[in-house]
This record gives structure tokens, C-alpha cells and sequence, in this order.
């Protein structure tokens, strides 16, 4: 065994039998912003075999305070993050088995991510994609280990099919919370203790800990010292739609055919070409020269700036609209720009 994980060997949970677990093991992250970044590295410093990425945005200046494995130089080329990533990871372990999809998390691809890991961890920040992660977990009888966190707070449960309540039993008790990290802010420690006890989670699993697994939500304020583990065994719901008696996995069924979405906290739109009427980078760097304006292109994206807004088109056609959080404004300002 790599002297790497000498130390990791040595912790009696983990051993040689769980070290040679993990690399055989595959797990899947959603999301790779703060706690994204966060727990791929842990993963792949502690020996996970494969590892499978998914995330839609590129990397920005405002990224770097929380963000590990991303540079000032990533975000001066608009590198997406699942690239900048990549690179990073692969330079810290070059054997690692790395997968990245650089892409909107949809019912299809969530599908393709569970068939093929152990488990997943959710670094998301949104209830939709938290749903579809859920559904899919379930289908393919594999845990996910939710967390979130905001300013100086944060949250962790690991979700196993079979055992309690799943997200979706909780969704009636959840509060549809408006304050994500875009809009009351978060400090980098609130991350990195999230993305440990997810990763400590996926630990156990993979090296057959499982019964020494969380059984409570745990809750934690680092600013104004708090700590609270909440029971949900008796949330479970025997009709529920995910883990009941006759699931249907309603999330992974729903076909996302909006073309304008309203992305949270983050005051923009996201725009879809229709397919009979796909944008192209050129036709946004055609525009902006058309117009007068500067524009950015990479081999990602072309960004420019018009009517008073930022834009970013990105290669698989997705637009998005910067200073506008209404749907109708920004496909007005679409169609106005774009015919």
C-alpha cells in the first residue's frame, strides 16, 4: 500500500482492508463551489479511487475566499470550475480516476451519476437539485450525504435508503430559507467543517463503518458557539413519493423544459436556447462588436455586457443575464438582443 496513507492506515476504523475500500470506491459530487472543492480534495487526498464532478458555472473572483483549488488566474480566463478542478486535484494525486461534467444537473445526468458510485455528496445550494439528488439516491439504493451552510452556520445529515426519513419526508418541516451564502454571506470555516463531517461520513460507508454513521441532524454555529443533533426517524412518511411503498421518484420524472430560470441569491437569469434556435459563442461575440461593446471570449464561453448587464453564454448554449432577477425581464431582454 502507497506510504501516502500511512497515517490514514493507522487509524484502527480505517486499516489496510478500508484503505484498499476506498480505492475501489466511486463517489459522485454535486456542486463544485465551496463545499465542493472542499470535499473532493479531502477524497482524493484520502485515496478514493474515482471521483465524478458535476457543475454548471465557470470560476469568479468572488469564489476565491471560500473556494479551494481555484487561482486569481482561473477566474481572470472564466475557467470552469469542474476544469479548474480537475487540474488541481490531478496535480495533488495523479492516479486519481477523475470525471467532470461541466453541465446543468438534470433528472438524466443525476440518473447516469447514482448507476455508477457508492455514494454522493451533496455541495448544492438548492432545494430542486437537492430533490433530484434524493430521488436518484434512492432508485439506486445509495446514500447521499446532505450538507449546506451559510454565514457561520451549517448542516449535515447522511440520507441511507431505508433508514429514517428522506428529504423529501422532510420537505413539509423544511423552511424554504432565503439567505443562502450570495446573500448573507459565509466564512470559509463554516465550510470546511461541513465538507468534514460529509467526508467523515462518506468514510465510514465506504470502509464499512456504516453503523458508526450519524443518525441525527447535525446543526452547528461556529461565531456564536452552538452545536444541535436533531432526530427525523419519526418524520418518516410510509407514502411518501422517494421511499414509500410505492415510490415514483417524482423528481427524476419531471422533464425541465423551462427556458428561463431565476437563479437564488444570485440576481441573474438563466436562459436556454430554444433547440430550432441555438445561440452560438459567435453569435454573442458578433453582437457585442455590432454594438460597440468589449467582449471576453475563452474555449468555455463569451462574455459581454449590454443594456447595462453582464452576460455569459456558454458553449452548450446556456445563457446567463446578470442584474435581473425577474423571468419575463430577462427573456424580454433576450428576445430583444437575440430576436
Amino acid at each position: 500500500m502507497d506510504q501516502r496513507y500511512s497515517r490514514q492506515i493507522l487509524f484502527k476504523p480505517i486499516g489496510i482492508t478500508g484503505q484498499k475500500c476506498l480505492s475501489e470506491a466511486s463517489v459522485a459530487v454535486i456542486g463544485c463551489g465551496a463545499l465542493g472543492t472542499a470535499s473532493a480534495e479531502m477524497l482524493v487526498r484520502a485515496g478514493v479511487g474515482t471521483i465524478r464532478i458535476a457543475d454548471r458555472d465557470v470560476v469568479e473572483r468572488s469564489n476565491l475566499q471560500r473556494q479551494q483549488l481555484f487561482t486569481e488566474a482561473d477566474a481572470e480566463a472564466m475557467v470552469p470550475k469542474v476544469v479548474a478542478a480537475e487540474r488541481r486535484l490531478h496535480a495533488i494525486r495523479t492516479d486519481a480516476a477523475l470525471y467532470t461534467y461541466f453541465e446543468h444537473v438534470d433528472g438524466v445526468l443525476m440518473e447516469e451519476l447514482a448507476a455508477q458510485v457508492d455514494v454522493i455528496i451533496d455541495a448544492t445550494d438548492n432545494f430542486e437539485t437537492r430533490l433530484l439528488i434524493n430521488d436518484a439516491a434512492h432508485k439506486y439504493g445509495i446514500p447521499w450525504i446532505y450538507g449546506a451552510c451559510v454565514g457561520s452556520t451549517g448542516t449535515m445529515f447522511p440520507f441511507v435508503p431505508g433508514e429514517a426519513a428522506c428529504f423529501h419526508c422532510l420537505m413539509p418541516t423544511l423552511p424554504r430559507m432565503n439567505e443562502t451564502c450570495d446573500t448573507a454571506g459565509i466564512i470559509a470555516p463554516a465550510v470546511q467543517v461541513t465538507a468534514s463531517h460529509q467526508c467523515t461520513e462518506v468514510l465510514k460507508w465506504l470502509t464499512g463503518n456504516r453503523e458508526a454513521m450519524r443518525k441525527k441532524v447535525l446543526h452547528f454555529d461556529l461565531w456564536n458557539p452552538a452545536q444541535l443533533e436533531t432526530g427525523i426517524s419519526r418524520l418518516r412518511d410510509p407514502h411518501c413519493e422517494t421511499c414509500g411503498i410505492h415510490p415514483t421518484f417524482p423528481s427524476l420524472s419531471i422533464q425541465d423544459t423551462r427556458r428561463v430560470a431565476v437563479l437564488c441569491g444570485r440576481d441573474a437569469v438563466q436562459i436556454t436556447a430554444d433547440p430550432d434556435r441555438s445561440l452560438s459563442l459567435d453569435d454573442v461575440e458578433q453582437l457585442a462588436e455590432k454594438i460597440g461593446n468589449p467582449c471576453k471570449r475563452t474555449p468555455y464561453s463569451v462574455e459581454m455586457f449590454a443594456e447595462g448587464h453582464r452576460m455569459i453564454l456558454f458553449r452548450t448554449g446556456r445563457l446567463l443575464i446578470y442584474g435581473i432577477s425577474d423571468a419575463t425581464e430577462g427573456m424580454n431582454l433576450f428576445h430583444k438582443l437575440f430576436g
